[in-house]
């Protein structure tokens, strides 16, 4: 009688951004079975989000299908889904599509789940200043940009007050938030100067608010005072020192140390201030009586597993572990150290050292041919860091074709002006919100029988008033003695 062979190691990774990606790709060779699990069906390059809403990028060049990049990877498989539950006692994760629960069971689990926009507890704002953390993100923001220009140009032609379609606001100093102000400044005076009659883009008033006393707060005075002054040279107004206390439809306003409130109107608001980790960190927490931090970090062990269970290993935005920032590489070089200590379990080696992240430095864009740069020691700006910006950036995008596309876009786009991605819908702009006044989002319109009954007769009635309106104009048409008249333009 012969034995069936023993099951292959589970592995589960959630999420398909740098840590779930990098960690299921450095399992390749590992003598186990791999699912990721993941909300969205691409893995998001997120340090260019803000090129895709400026238009010089297409989603499709920073966010490639994960099931693509994972074809030749015969002991990788992707499950579509967002988790809702973990539970590490049955060694099992939940998640949910459209109203379906998945159950998987694992022997080993990564979770690399990342991060989501910070609103510091007014999560209202998001409705009106969307953050910069998914392709929803950035293809609403593109739809909120272009269509303030057109709807300025609109007002004015009416001759409307067009104030407040003509300034931007973006509530954050950090990378994101440089890099979104400084494209925006050179989307308005430079690439749009000519498009329009009834406005001049050049006019448009680009703000950048934040309440920490300096731009680029962790590249070090020097740096944040040479992004200023460039940004300030862009036409970029930098109000430092003021915290956002409201944000509406038509505006925000802004509180100053000395009590002071400036109301800042404006139609185009872009958030990008603070980040909180995954909700799953507390999930965890409360299973494991792992501290959170304030942004709802985990704490790890120098391991990165969780306490009292080594098979769980938590990486990128969402441990709390020697203050590691909440950058790519971090989340890049912890799923590495996780997959390689799994291979080692499996193949009943020595477990590696404690992690040990090495920084390889920081970078941020304001314009082109201008960046900062932080490595080591070394402080570059200018020329040079901007190219030493493009060099990293092209190395770390996913697959050779969007490497080559992107840099194409940006030889049009940085020798031109011209961007080729400037196609906006009104579905981009008001689809979320739409969804999100469903009870339950977008599984309400394919999971609850009631809405789809509703909708269906809204519809079937909507067509019964044509069909009769269409009755009663042959009926007039008849009695006139008029029949067969083609429609002319008037």
């Amino acid at each position: 009688m012969t034995s069936s062979p023993a099951a292959r190691h589970k592995v589960v990774v959630i999420g398909s951004g740098f840590g779930g990606l990098f960690g299921t790709k450095a399992l390749r060779r590992a003598d186990v079975d791999v699912t990721v699990i993941a909300k969205t069906t691409h893995h998001l390059f997120q340090p260019l989000l803000y090129q895709v809403a400026t238009g010089i990028l297409s989603e499709g060049e920073i966010a490639p299908p994960t099931r693509e990049i994972l074809s030749s990877q015969d002991n990788a498989r992707v499950i579509l889904g967002e988790v809702t539950g973990i539970d590490l006692t049955a060694k099992t994760v939940t998640s949910r599509v459209l109203g379906r629960d998945t159950v998987t069971s694992y022997d080993s689990l990564l979770v690399a789940a990342g991060a989501s926009q910070s609103y510091f507890g007014n999560d209202h704002f998001a409705e009106f200043a969307p953050g910069m953390k998914s392709i929803d993100d950035a293809l609403e923001l593109r739809g909120r940009i272009f269509g303030a220009f057109e709807m300025a140009e609109l007002g004015a032609t009416r001759g409307d007050d067009v104030d407040h379609h003509l300034t931007f606001v973006v509530v954050g100093a950090g990378p994101t938030g440089v890099e979104m102000a400084g494209q925006i400044a050179e989307l308005a005076h430079r690439t749009l100067r000519k498009d329009f009659r009834a406005i001049n883009t050049r006019t448009a008033r680009v703000v950048l608010v934040d309440a920490a006393p300096q731009v680029l707060p962790p590249f070090g005075a020097k740096l944040g005072e040479k992004a200023k002054g460039e940004l300030e040279k862009l036409g970029v107004e930098v109000m430092l020192g003021g915290m956002v206390t409201e944000v509406d439809e038509r505006g925000l306003e802004v509180k100053f140390k000395d009590g002071r409130v400036e109301r800042i109107n404006s139609v185009a608001k872009i958030w990008a201030a603070g980040v909180q980790a995954n909700p799953l960190g507390k999930t965890l927490s409360e299973q494991t009586g792992a501290p959170l931090d304030r942004a709802g970090r985990i704490a790890v062990n120098p391991d990165l597993t969780l306490p009292g269970h080594p098979e769980v290993f938590v990486v990128g935005d969402m441990i709390a572990l020697d203050n590691l920032p909440g950058v790519a590489q971090v989340a890049i070089q912890g799923a590495k150290y996780a997959a390689k200590e799994i291979k080692n379990r499996v193949e009943g080696k020595q477990p590696q050292e404690p992690f040990k992240y090495f920084d390889k430095g920081s970078m941020a864009i304001i314009s082109r041919f201008d960046a900062v740069a932080m490595v080591g020691k070394l402080r570059l700006t200018g020329l040079v860091a901007w190219l030493m910006w493009l060099g990293v950036h092209l190395v770390y995008l996913t697959g050779f074709k969007n490497q080559v596309s992107a840099l194409m876009r940006w030889a049009i786009t940085f020798a031109s002006n011209n961007r080729s991605e400037r196609t906006t819908t009104e579905q981009q702009i008001f689809a979320r919100a739409a969804l999100a006044r469903l009870r339950g989002g977008a599984a309400d319109l394919v999971s609850d029988p009631g809405i789809y009954d509703a909708t269906r007769a809204m519809l079937e009635e909507t067509r019964r008033q044509e069909l009769e309106a269409a009755a009663l104009r042959e009926a007039e048409l008849t009695d006139s003695g008029v029949r067969g008249v083609p429609e002319t333009a008037s």
